[in-house]
């Protein structure tokens, strides 16, 4: 098992936008969630998207935050959140 420590964390620039247009409050909860992905990014309510490599979603209220996993670098990638939409996993 690795530790904490051994995965990094990059969020893509559109997320810190995404974040911007959704009530403070919930924006920090989000942000929250997303700091402590490299600790467990196996937990919590995730699921991986069906025909993308190492893509994973993990559910939060009503929004999703869309990331992957990069287990050669040991990186986690987030690169979307957004909220649930008849269209939104």
């Amino acid at each position: 098992m690795s530790s904490p420590k051994d995965w990094g964390l990059e969020i893509d620039y559109g997320v810190y936008k995404a974040l911007k247009k959704i009530p403070r409050e919930e924006a920090e909860k989000l942000l929250g969630i997303v700091r402590l992905l490299p600790k467990a990014p196996y937990f919590g309510d995730i699921q991986k998207m069906a025909g993308e490599e190492n893509v994973w979603r993990r559910r939060v209220g009503a929004y999703r935050i869309f990331y992957k996993i990069r287990l050669a670098q040991k990186l986690i990638l987030v690169f979307r959140v957004e909220r649930r939409t008849s269209n939104t996993y």
